[in-house]
């Protein structure tokens, strides 16, 4: 899961095959499996449901700093989603909103709301390792990519690669998933040599109501020394009242 996995409960959270794997460990089935579609689509809405709303903390560390933001967001299906930020007080107010596929960042201290242009999707959100582009993903994974299914005694694998009509910078993903409780344990970007860019790493399994799941997912870069960021939901509520009336530049600039 990417930003937007988390953003719109939806790591949101993050796009990501592994073309081999460590011989005779895994049994590969086709990409048409219905249970590797079955499973993708979990990891796919996990975080999302239909709306919700979160409160978590972003922690973000690199060799020259460390800092932490307190995060407010709110999102509806896979089309909208607005995020906060609440503290530190000097960064208070300064929030993203994405409608469809257009986003926009809105800066208190001028009061200027500034569209993301299409060349700037691959910057970082945030001094973050996620990209604007994480907060993007529009498209279920199902529709974006082809699915193949490997399993050991107690993990699942899904291995997956892009369609010819997806957009994507990465040339492959992996989602290892726990089969005691059909949880994500990591997912692997690799790029379309198939190096391994990134890792994400999902832990502190947490009851939210009548749904459970990791509360904690840190997201490593292997290609920047000494980076990490780790998100953490302090609160997490499905099935909330909103409308697309919510996601609005009006509402983007709303002060506290």
């Amino acid at each position: 899961m990417e930003l937007k996995a988390f953003i719109r409960h939806g790591v949101t959270w993050a796009r990501w095959s592994l073309l081999v794997l460590a011989a005779g460990c895994w049994a590969e089935s086709a990409d048409t499996d219905p249970r590797a579609i079955e499973l993708l689509e979990r990891v796919d809405t996990l975080y999302q449901q239909d709306s919700a709303r979160a409160i978590m903390t972003m922690s973000i560390v690199t060799p020259d700093f460390e800092r932490s933001l307190s995060l407010e967001s709110w999102s509806l299906g896979l089309d909208y989603a607005l995020v906060r930020v609440l503290e530190p007080q000097r960064e208070r107010g300064v929030s993203t909103l994405q409608r469809d596929n257009e986003m926009w960042n809105y800066l208190p201290k001028i009061r200027k709301v500034v569209k993301v242009p299409p060349s700037m999707m691959m910057g970082s959100w945030m001094g973050s390792d996620f990209t604007n582009d994480d907060l993007m993903r529009d498209v279920s994974l199902v529709e974006e990519y082809r699915v193949q299914l490997s399993e050991t005694d107690t993990e699942y694998q899904l291995d997956l690669t892009p369609r010819e009509q997806t957009v994507t910078v990465w040339g492959a993903m992996e989602i290892t998933i726990r089969k005691a409780d059909l949880l994500p344990v990591r997912q692997r970007y690799f790029d379309e040599d198939g190096t391994l860019m990134r890792v994400m790493e999902f832990s502190d399994i947490t009851d939210y109501g009548d749904i459970t799941l990791p509360a904690t997912m840190t997201l490593t870069p292997m290609n920047k020394t000494g980076h990490q960021t780790t998100v953490t939901y302090q609160e997490l509520d499905f099935g909330v009242d909103l409308t697309e009336d919510f996601f609005t530049l009006n509402n983007l600039r709303r002060p506290f």
